[in-house]
């Protein structure tokens, strides 16, 4: 396989609508086959465990010592998306998958995050501003439980909320990290405005989830209908 092509089979158990899902899949691709073979799939999630953790840091030091820490929480991004994104793949790429212990893995990690990211801006906000920190998880935490009821309901399972996924997340929030550095406290601003966006798109989704349970409904009462 050339380099720069995408391998389809590697995400085929996901359906990805997201604005960065080919460069995004196409990086993942070429970095997979550059993973050295002891560093396992568990090892890549605690990578983006690692990841999490110094996102938490970066606002402990962004209030204690210097607002300039907060570039610490950039590179935490990245390495969050690192490992985060290559643990289900490596296991892919190796023939190693273990499909419901990666998934249930995967949503635990996912949660734990959040609230460390979220646990770090609630430490660094000053004052009321600390309970947007709270509403930040529980906006994100709204979006993975209607992820997994997706899920159950249509039997295929995607992460994104129509063109923004958890790359797109990262990529705002660490824009966000970064403005804050040149305009202080701006930070609080944008984690309400992104509390309100995600306030509507989940209320959205879940509008869009209800049609699909009872579409659901309706099939499977058709079907015991025609079998009596």
């Amino acid at each position: 396989m050339s380099e720069g092509k995408i391998d389809k089979k590697l995400f085929a158990d996901r359906k990805r609508t997201n604005i960065l899902s080919e460069p995004e899949q196409r990086f993942i691709t070429y970095l997979l086959p550059k993973i050295p073979n002891w560093i396992s799939s568990d090892g890549l999630t605690a990578i983006g465990f690692l990841g999490s953790a110094m996102i938490l840091v970066s606002f402990l030091l962004a209030e204690y010592v210097s607002v300039y820490y907060l570039l610490l929480g950039i590179v935490g991004f990245f390495v969050q998306w690192f490992g985060d994104s290559l643990d289900g793949r490596i296991a892919f790429y190796r023939n190693k998958s273990r499909k419901w212990y990666g998934f249930a893995l995967d949503i635990i990690m996912d949660w734990v995050s959040t609230v460390l990211i979220g646990l770090g801006y609630v430490l660094y906000a000053p004052g009321d501003y600390k309970y947007s920190g709270f509403a930040l998880v529980a906006m994100y935490g709204w979006a993975m439980i209607i992820s997994q009821l997706r899920y159950k309901i249509t039997d295929k399972y995607t992460i994104d909320a129509g063109l923004v996924g958890p790359t797109e997340i990262r990529v705002i929030i660490s824009l966000v990290l970064l403005m804050e550095i040149f305009i202080p406290f701006s930070i609080n601003y944008s984690v309400i405005g992104i509390c309100i966006i995600l306030f509507f798109i989940n209320l959205g989704d879940t509008k869009k989830l209800l049609a699909m349970g009872d579409d659901r409904d309706k099939a499977e009462k058709l079907a015991k209908q025609n079998q009596a």
